[in-house]
């Protein structure tokens, strides 16, 4: 999920800056139909991915301030690809990660 998030706030981001800076999305009906659908989608993924990070949170046993901190990162752009590597480092240091390698398909 932080992936997905991430990946949908940064071109969120990116259209953002472009929309206002040379597109003229002040005037509201400047504005694409996708581009607002967008971002309620990515209102939804953040929903999904709050739900995931503290059931991880749960499951791990982080602290209250590192939840967070997880949490707040996919608020900002790019920092929940930060906070994915962040947390997969750790898993993988508490040797958590199943390194079972998946069935092959018949």
């Amino acid at each position: 999920m932080a992936w997905v998030t991430g990946v949908v706030l940064a071109a969120l981001t990116v259209w953002l800056v472009v929309g206002y800076g040379f597109l003229d999305y002040a005037n509201t009906e400047s504005k694409p139909e996708l581009y607002r659908i967008l971002w309620m989608a990515h209102g939804w993924l953040y929903v999904i991915y709050l739900i995931v990070g503290v059931d991880l949170a749960f499951r791990v046993r982080y602290s209250v301030w590192r939840t967070l901190l997880i949490l707040i990162a996919g608020t900002v752009p790019f920092a929940s690809f930060f906070a994915e590597a962040a947390v997969h480092r750790d898993l993988k240091r508490r040797n958590l990660l199943d390194s079972t390698p998946a069935p092959s398909a018949p």
